[in-house]
């Protein structure tokens, strides 16, 4: 089970570079940072030594501030020019991307804000160097891909709840007291402490995808810290469980019927064509070019998501579709595999684990088999593709979770809180434009500065736009405020 909430586009290209920080540094005795060199982990060599690691104390529960601790994993490469404004923060989404991981990989992207900020990123709790959890094994990650997850018969039902309640059971099992610990707002109060730790005064902050919501939730909490904060691919904080995978239903059948009119077909006609396909998929799975390994809806499903989050990606999807219409499901295997952090070794990446134990704590809907099928027909004509498959997710993703969530949806209101600028692009899939247009309304006046970019693709900044690009630069670097509503085309 896979929901489609995380910046993959950059995920899986990223996804062998992890930086380690173990044992590379602790906190000094002054409660500042002691930053070394990274260190190179069993999947990757470190980056290089312009990078540098440190491991900051934080409290597990925030309510016992002077009691047990976890580490935080951070990464910075400092700012080159001599005009320096401070650090600038990043979240990279999910919940659950590495920071540590990702942060060398897209400097180039920000290179420009470099100029006047170190770049810093960090491990959210309960991800990779910050008490990462591994809820599964790779044998038991790759056996539980033959799982229906959009279930027909009653006996399939039972195998889907049966797999998400296991998933559930090996996630307490390795996270332990942490389980109850790894919420939005307790990383909120992380970045805090992180802000306080690298002597900045206020949060400057670069938040996409998760990270808009989680630096909406900073927002709310410490408006007076804000900084210059950007968000960029703006998770909808109005949204609950039903309305948030209404929402990703809408945002990849939207962006799958431009693909489909891109190659000259008629969206709904090539729509019903891929829904035929994968339905001849759950009957019977395509064989592919790996040994043991078939395609499965499931994966087929990944498989198309991946390249509807960047339009360069495109013609991959054609290739993919083309060949599992010719019963190949190799290329749709790969895609899948990308997605889900799949080495051709059978290693796979913990990113979904983190993203499910954070996820599940924040949300306290559980919705019920019945009210999920009662809804289903509504997901299947807001997406004849991807409908079902969101629907079901809702009733599976948090089955028999062992601690409640804490709200239904997040509060990200900052009265007080200096301007914060809110990136929406009308043509994202994973999180679709509105989610941008109520973030900057729920911030409040003064506070949420929308800026739209009529574009393709999962996120607006580093995506070809040069009115995004120097928008969003100005802001960061000389305090810059565009115009509330501002549109690049």
């Amino acid at each position: 089970m896979t929901r489609f909430v995380r910046w993959t586009a950059l995920a899986v290209a990223s996804a062998l570079l992890a930086a380690g920080c173990a044992g590379g540094s602790s906190e000094d005795d002054k409660g500042g940072l002691s930053w070394s060199r990274c260190k190179a982990t069993a999947d990757a060599p470190a980056p290089s030594s312009e990078w540098q690691c440190a491991t900051l104390k934080v409290p597990l529960d925030w309510s016992e501030p002077d009691g047990e601790t976890i580490g935080l994993g951070l990464i910075r490469a400092k700012a080159r020019g001599d005009d320096r404004v401070g650090s600038l923060l990043f979240n990279f989404g999910g919940p659950g991307a590495s920071g540590l991981s990702m942060m060398p990989s897209y400097a180039p992207t920000v290179s420009q804000l470099r100029e006047r900020y170190d770049l810093v990123s960090w491990d959210p709790r309960g991800v990779g160097a910050s008490e990462g959890v591994r809820c599964r094994g790779d044998k038991e990650i790759q056996a539980a891909e033959s799982v229906d997850v959009t279930p027909d018969t009653p006996a399939e039902e039972q195998a889907y709840f049966a797999d998400a309640a296991d998933f559930a059971q090996g996630c307490r099992k390795d996270a332990g007291k942490l389980l109850a610990h790894v919420s939005t707002a307790d990383s909120a109060r992380d970045m805090d402490r992180i802000r306080e730790a690298l002597g900045d005064d206020r949060m400057n902050y670069f938040g996409i995808s998760y990270g808009t919501e989680l630096g909406g939730t900073y927002a709310h909490l410490f408006p007076k810290k804000v900084g210059r904060m950007t968000l960029d691919a703006v998770v909808d904080p109005g949204a609950d469980t039903v309305g948030h995978a209404q929402n990703q239903a809408r945002g990849f059948q939207r962006a799958l019927n431009g693909y489909l009119e891109s190659t000259g077909q008629d969206p709904g006609q090539g729509s019903r064509k891929i829904a035929d396909l994968l339905r001849r998929i759950d009957a019977r799975p395509l064989p592919t070019a790996t040994p043991g390994r078939k395609l499965t809806q499931t994966l087929a499903v990944t498989g198309i998501v991946l390249p509807l989050y960047s339009k360069d990606s495109w013609p991959t999807l054609t290739s993919a579709l083309d060949a599992a219409e010719r019963g190949d499901g190799s290329e749709l295997l790969a895609l899948a595999d990308g997605y889900n952090e799949r080495d051709p070794s059978g290693r796979y990446g913990t990113t979904t684990h983190s993203q499910r134990v954070i996820s599940c704590l924040d949300d306290r809907q559980r919705p019920t088999v019945a009210r999920t099928k009662q809804l289903l027909p509504q997901f299947e004509k807001i997406s004849p593709v991807f409908g079902r498959f969101l629907g079901w997710d809702m009733a599976g993703w948090c089955h028999d979770w062992p601690v409640p969530g804490q709200h239904d949806t997040p509060e990200v209101s900052a009265p007080g809180a200096a301007p914060i600028l809110v990136v929406g692009n009308t043509g994202d899939p994973a999180t679709p434009y509105e989610g941008a247009r109520r973030m900057a309304d729920e911030l409040g006046k003064g506070v949420g500065v929308m800026l739209t970019w009529r574009g393709e693709g999962h996120g607006a900044y580093g995506s070809g736009s040069d009115c995004v690009d120097s928008t969003v630069n100005a802001y960061l670097l000389d305090g810059s405020v565009p115009e509330d509503g501002k549109v690049c085309s």
